[in-house]
């Protein structure tokens, strides 16, 4: 399998922080985001890592791990970035997509790896008790997430006007299967560059929107259901619960939900 971690971004919000050093490699708890992901990734010879890079990219540098640069980091977001990996796009198995700023225990690994479906996205059925621990106002932050009758996402990453409208959250982990890689690459080719989607140009196109799009025009998507077991490092405030938040991670694997 075919590991790709998208880790091009600034990280802004994590300020000093990131003054000199990408996002992705803030420490948490002592140790880089983006080793906990590697260290997983190492118990498995079958998997081919990839890192796609852009801000400071010379401090990412990993023994046996491939690397990518998107020259225009400061100036595109996830989907433009991943394609910078386009090369690895060549149906010669599957691929799984891990944002570069998050943390996640074997067993939410294990579930999106063992999902077969088409294309596969993780999502946590307990959110709302991890976003609790994060902010004031959870409803402010969370994006839409529903599925239809049959199961599959209908929609996410939209503004939700209530709970109602949040089944799971979306964590940044999709998986791609190989038979249908090709055809997601060609379909992200044939959208009209000149086209605004949910309000940001082609370049600036948010990976939820550009699911959204797969799963109206292309492909259904499959959710696979976890609750909790990973987390996300988006602000300094993240980094002040890292240990409660980490020991939440190793603690959570028993309440896996079955998809």
């Amino acid at each position: 399998m075919k590991i790709i971690i998208l880790a091009a971004g600034k990280g802004t919000r994590l300020k000093p922080l990131t003054d000199t050093i990408p996002k992705c490699m803030v420490k948490l708890d002592g140790k880089p985001i983006i080793e906990y992901q590697l260290d997983l990734f190492e118990k498995n010879e079958n998997f081919d890592v990839s890192i796609i890079t852009g801000y400071l990219q010379e401090k990412v540098d990993f023994i046996g791990v491939k690397k990518f640069y998107n020259p225009n980091y400061d100036t595109t977001n996830m989907v433009n970035t991943l394609f910078c990996a386009e090369k690895l796009f060549d149906s010669s198995d599957d691929i799984l997509i891990s944002y570069g700023d998050i943390v996640y225990n074997e067993y939410v690994l294990n579930k999106i790896v063992e999902s077969d479906a088409e294309v596969n996205v993780v999502a946590d059925k307990c959110w709302k008790t991890y976003w609790q621990a994060r902010m004031n106002n959870p409803l402010d932050d969370a994006e839409t997430f529903k599925v239809d009758e049959e199961g599959f996402i209908k929609e996410l990453g939209k503004q939700p006007n209530s709970y109602n409208d949040i089944e799971a959250q979306y964590i940044g982990l999709i998986k791609i299967r190989r038979d249908v890689i090709e055809k997601i690459k060609d379909y992200y080719h044939s959208l009209d560059r000149k086209k605004i989607y949910d309000g940001k140009d082609i370049n600036n196109m948010y990976m939820t929107t550009f699911l959204q799009l797969i799963i109206d025009n292309l492909i259904k998507i499959k959710p696979v259901y976890i609750c909790n077991g990973w987390l996300e490092v988006d602000t300094l405030a993240d980094l002040k619960h890292s240990k409660f938040l980490l020991t939440g991670i190793n603690q959570t694997e028993n309440k896996i939900v079955n998809s």
